[in-house]
């Protein structure tokens, strides 16, 4: 997994992770029920309109909340790509990363990127294209062992590969 591709959901500061995944779906632990309620305290239609590939893009502290690990599988299993942000919760960034979700921290592109935009995320550079406006936005490139984390689609998998 090289690059991610897909239509933007653009979203604001301060999405915790009981808007991602809400407490009350938190019974189950199986990846597609939980990507039954993505999002859905925040528009609940999400995953009526998430295509798989598709890119989050907000502003500050994304998944910030609970330190639960339900709320990046529940975006991945919704059929989310890669999720962009001006920052992220230190704990959501490292669960994502644990579950094989790509995230990556790129304030310029989560100002100017809008909804609905078609956006294109290169890991091995970091470099987020906005193919809508024509603009491309240097991101953090995630180091090596992190795409080798994503690539074999999390932290558990990755070791059991060793």
């Amino acid at each position: 997994m090289k690059a991610a591709e897909g239509r933007v959901f653009k979203f604001g500061d301060n999405v915790d992770t009981d808007v991602i995944i809400p407490a009350r779906y938190l019974n189950s632990s199986d990846p597609k029920e939980l990507a039954e309620h993505c999002m859905e305290d925040i528009d609940a239609d999400f995953v009526k309109k998430v295509n798989d590939g598709d890119i989050i893009v907000a502003t500050k502290n994304f998944g910030c909340g609970s330190s639960r690990e339900h709320a990046p599988i529940a975006i991945k299993a919704a059929g989310v790509s890669c999720v962009i942000a001006e920052t992220f919760a230190r704990i959501f960034y490292r669960n994502s990363i644990n579950i094989g979700l790509p995230i990556i921290e790129c304030p310029e592109a989560s100002k100017s990127i809008d909804e609905g935009n078609e956006v294109e995320v290169n890991f091995d550079t970091g470099v987020i294209t906005n193919k809508t406006k024509g603009e491309t936005y240097q991101g953090q490139a995630f180091p090596p062992f992190m795409q080798k984390i994503i690539a074999c689609e999390g932290l558990v998998n990755y070791i059991n590969q060793k």
